[in-house]
């Protein structure tokens, strides 16, 4: 058995472009929504000071971790803020006063069992930094009276065009990495330990398999470069040959996925007890004049980012939040950068992954079948549009719509230009309504 996927254009522009701290803006517009499940409500109000490190939201939702200042100065708006997926929120401006004064309450957590990892993460204000946001701490924190977990999966394939800031983790913070990956194999009792690369990034490769040589319980594995080789049930599959079927989490098959930039952070809390303040971001596409990784704090406006970039704002098409397959359209170039974002793409010009100039206009479906070749889980896209089209709940849920990962390979490979992912998102929330 195999899992289906397509080949990209990788498009790695900045693999070699080392990590550029930014200078503090001067002002930060800070979320209190930046991951999945319940936002935060605001501790701070307007007046008062506050340091790098502090909280700033907290929620007593499970679903939920709190959101912290990642500069010093004085909080001038609480303001409603909206977000790309056209919720809104709470956000906490700050003008910031340069001096970037570290919050007392920035200290290394006791650390010694799982329970205390999983409270000291929830306070670190992890989440996934994969891009999806799913709070750290919840999915540490499995029963093990029902789950038993033998393998951690670091996932290190960072499949999407352009973006490289997991690489440069890897390449920058190996040792922190690897640190991290052992604490939590300990702490949490896990046998096996596989860290997944695509093929494509030989040195972090060669660097992972140095450093781990000779360690029993480590496995580097060299992964196909194909698109969507980091999504969480293909690599799972690739890694150990589980399946993670409809419904069902990689914890109960014995499973636990964590992207390689969160494990990373996970060592840099426990060592230092900075919270998730700063993200490492890619920038590039063919608008930026200098494509680079840059390290930012969470709030920083995108635009005062671009402009350091030399990046002609007004000449921009298309913004794009994350990869080209996968990611958002960002409708305002104030846009903060909030805890999920791992790269902005910005784009002067309609032009495909393919080279080509997109074309503009569908035609009808011509039943090739690529879409169902190319589906990582073997849907039937074409099919799906349909049945969304009709209306037809009991079809979209017998052709399993809730397994879309919302990769865009059906997409991507159809001669028609048919609007398949999209039309599947909207399945999906049309076929779980009332």
């Amino acid at each position: 058995m195999r899992l289906n996927g397509i080949i990209l254009p990788h498009r790695k522009g900045t693999e070699n472009a080392e990590t550029v701290a930014v200078p503090c803006p001067e002002t930060v517009k800070i979320a209190m929504s930046q991951h999945m499940g319940a936002p935060c409500l605001p501790l701070v109000k307007t007046g008062d000071k506050v340091e790098v490190g502090q909280k700033l939201g907290d929620c007593e939702t499970y679903m939920s971790c709190p959101v912290h200042s990642s500069v010093s100065g004085t909080v001038t708006a609480v303001s409603d803020m909206l977000l790309a997926n056209g919720k809104s929120c709470k956000a906490v401006e700050i003008a910031c006063d340069g001096l970037q004064t570290i919050s007392k309450e920035v200290t290394p957590p006791e650390v010694t069992d799982k329970a205390s990892l999983v409270k000291a993460v929830r306070e670190s204000g992890c989440c996934g930094l994969g891009g999806a946001g799913f709070p750290t701490h919840v999915k540490l924190d499995y029963d093990e009276s029902k789950t038993k977990i033998d393998s951690l999966i670091i996932n290190a394939a960072e499949c999407e065009p352009y973006i490289t800031s997991d690489y440069r983790e890897m390449i920058e913070n190996a040792d922190g990495v690897i640190n991290g990956i052992k604490k939590i194999k300990k702490l949490l009792g896990i046998e096996s330990v596989y860290i997944g690369i695509e093929s494509n990034k030989p040195k972090a490769i060669a660097l992972f398999e140095e450093k781990l040589a000779g360690e029993d319980g480590y496995k580097v594995l060299r992964l196909k470069a194909s698109y969507p080789q980091g999504a969480e049930k293909v690599i799972a599959f690739n890694a150990t040959g589980r399946i993670i079927t409809e419904g069902t989490l990689p914890s109960d098959h014995g499973i636990l996925v964590m992207n390689v930039s969160t494990v990373g952070f996970i060592n840099s809390y426990l060592e230092t007890g900075m919270p998730l303040v700063e993200r490492r971001l890619t920038i590039d596409g063919d608008a930026v004049k200098t494509p680079c990784n840059v390290r930012a704090p969470i709030g920083m406006k995108l635009s005062d980012i671009l402009k350091l970039t030399d990046t002609n704002i007004e000449g921009i098409h298309k913004l794009i939040s994350g990869g080209p397959m996968m990611g958002m359209c960002v409708y305002d170039t104030d846009t903060p950068v909030c805890k999920t974002n791992n790269a902005f793409l910005a784009f002067k010009k309609p032009v495909s992954l393919k080279g080509l100039t997109v074309e503009s206009g569908q035609t009808n479906c011509i039943r090739c079948g690529r879409c169902i070749g190319a589906c990582p889980v073997g849907l039937m896209p074409a099919e799906l549009e349909r049945a969304y089209d009709r209306g037809d709940r009991a079809a979209l849920n017998k052709l399993k719509i809730n397994l879309c990962m919302n990769c865009g390979s059906c997409s991507y490979v159809c001669p028609a230009k048919r609007d398949l992912a999209e039309k599947n998102q909207l399945a999906k929330g049309f076929a779980i309504s009332k």
